[in-house]
């Protein structure tokens, strides 16, 4: 049976598992510098579609958590590469920001507001109606309505944020066309990131805060899970669902190798 000392890469959450808004969650910065010395592979995942990987590592940096910007995976790059593999210099319209026209223009896409191929959405603080009408008619028309993830809500600290997923509702009930998902909970996702890394499931394993996006698409890509209670979930949540996670931890800190023991041998033992 698979165990812990089996697996030789991670991927982990972000929000939550390594960081909480802009706090640090205690053990994280350790367990990153460890990996980073023992050259163990690991991609930090996210379903925020909003900012480039340098974004995010140059403020993770802040925080205190030293990401180089090759070793993060958002939603949006899982979904231009995605794209890429079914139709490689497609057009899309896209409702999102940077993150995700990034993503999509280095994969080869072409944005268009004139017969698109896809409508793809993402998270975005810009949203209009005029944006959503014309992805609206443009479903109708033929293009294939994407998402970068089913968030309905973001976090803020002032509360929740509209996200990605209800905007697409939006969309949903005005055409009663539902999107394609890519990012979590689709294990697709880990699977693209499994490849960003050269990394096999059987090896891998999967540390998020969440039963119903992390764990459940880790469980369904074979990976080993481990759950953390620094975020959404905590020990009642485990009783609302069928499947349980490999592990369950207080926190990253506890996935720490131990200090060697300081020994008082003399010289010569």
């Amino acid at each position: 049976m698979r165990t812990r000392a089996d697996i030789e890469c991670w991927l982990t959450d972000m929000d939550g598992v390594l960081v909480h808004e802009n706090t640090p969650v205690p053990g994280a910065a350790e367990l990153l510098q460890q990996w980073r010395e023992q050259g163990t592979p690991f991609l930090v995942l996210t379903n925020n579609s909003i900012f480039t990987p340098r974004d995010l590592s140059a403020r993770l940096r802040a925080s205190g958590l030293i990401v180089p910007e090759e070793s993060i995976w958002t939603s949006a790059l899982a979904t231009a590469d995605f794209l890429r593999g079914q139709a490689p210099g497609a057009s899309a319209f896209v409702i999102g920001e940077a993150g995700l026209t990034t993503a999509l223009h280095e994969a080869g896409f072409i944005m268009t507001e004139t017969h698109p191929d896809y409508v793809v959405v993402g998270e975005t603080r810009n949203y209009s109606f005029e944006a959503i009408t014309k992805a609206i008619r443009f479903i109708a028309a033929g293009a294939r309505f994407i998402a970068t993830n089913p968030d309905a809500t973001g976090p803020s600290t002032d509360g929740v944020l509209p996200a990605t997923g209800a905007i697409t509702a939006l969309i949903t009930k005005a055409i009663g066309k539902e999107p394609y998902i890519v990012g979590k909970p689709n294990p697709m996702m880990f699977r693209s990131a499994l490849n960003r890394i050269g990394a096999h499931s059987e090896t891998t394993g999967m540390i998020g805060d969440r039963m119903d996006t992390d764990i459940v698409a880790g469980i369904e890509a074979g990976l080993h899970t481990v759950l953390v209670l620094t975020g959404i979930s905590d020990p009642a949540e485990l009783e609302r669902y069928p499947f349980r996670p490999d592990e369950v931890l207080d926190s990253v800190a506890d996935l720490l190798a131990p200090e060697p023991l300081e020994t008082d041998l003399p010289e010569g033992f």
